[in-house]
């Protein structure tokens, strides 16, 4: 025998393969010890959703802004979809668990409409199930990150409810998610204060305003916005609204402490 040869290992039968003797594992095969991954915080978000019930039915107007992070990234992110015409859901939070439960909701609305299910999902019942869905995935640690806004018609008559993603549901006159609970909703309350009633023209005027006070103060709020209206007609949507024309940034001369 030489001195100083050195023996090496064979190269494995194909690249990727089992050792000798012992099974192969495939990629997709999950192993028991493993843990699931589950995600612990949004990657891309979208801000504020705001609602109110006016006389004769019910108006909720978003921006289109998908932030990743700090990052103004997409533009043009569309959170508000008609879902029947009783019902219109609007979403603020992940982007892609609000693609996701989109899918589902239009599928189990096409489920419907081939079975010859009647009567037609309302708002009621579009938030009465969100409710269970998002609890559902609470309660599996596994959450949609999520907060819902349902604008409709439930036994003829205006409804708008809010879910989160932990279940936390209610209905009420007036609804915001993120930056519009706090400037928003007070704007509503007053408005209603001070008229009573507010008629369809009035609602939208306040929405408008809503959003322009949101896009001053919130950085996550962009001008360009989607404004649904339901009533006992039906749902129409508007898309590619703007701002931005309404609105001066002569006032940031006056504002003092945030250089």
């Amino acid at each position: 025998m030489m001195e100083g040869l050195v023996t090496l290992d064979p190269p494995p039968l194909w690249s990727g393969g089992p050792s000798p003797g012992s099974f192969y594992e495939f990629p997709t095969a999950k192993k028991q010890h493993e843990s699931k991954s589950h995600t612990m915080y949004p990657s891309t978000s979208g801000t504020s959703v705001v609602g109110l019930v006016y006389d004769g039915g019910v108006m909720l107007a978003a921006d289109t802004l998908g932030s990743y992070g700090s990052l103004a990234r997409f533009r043009n992110v569309e959170r508000t979809f008609k879902v029947t015409d009783k019902a219109v859901l609007s979403c603020s939070g992940d982007i892609a668990d609000y693609q996701f439960i989109r899918e589902v909701i239009e599928q189990k609305v096409r489920d419907d409409e081939i079975c010859g299910f009647t009567p037609v999902l309302n708002a009621g019942a579009l938030h009465c199930w969100l409710t269970r869905v998002l609890y559902n995935r609470r309660s599996r640690f596994d959450p949609l990150w999520l907060e819902c806004v349902v604008a409709g018609f439930k036994d003829d008559k205006p409804f708008l409810g809010y879910v989160d993603k932990i279940g936390t549901a209610f209905s009420a006159s007036e609804v915001a998610t993120g930056f519009g609970v706090h400037l928003a909703i007070p704007m509503i309350r007053e408005e209603r204060e001070k008229k009573g009633t507010l008629s369809r023209d009035d609602a939208r005027k306040l929405l408008v305003e809503c959003l322009k006070v949101l896009y001053y103060r919130d950085c996550r709020a962009h001008f360009k916005y989607q404004l649904a209206d339901v009533t006992a007609a039906g749902v129409t949507v508007e898309d590619n609204l703007d701002l931005k024309q309404d609105t001066s940034w002569s006032i940031a001369n006056y504002v003092r402490g945030y250089e």
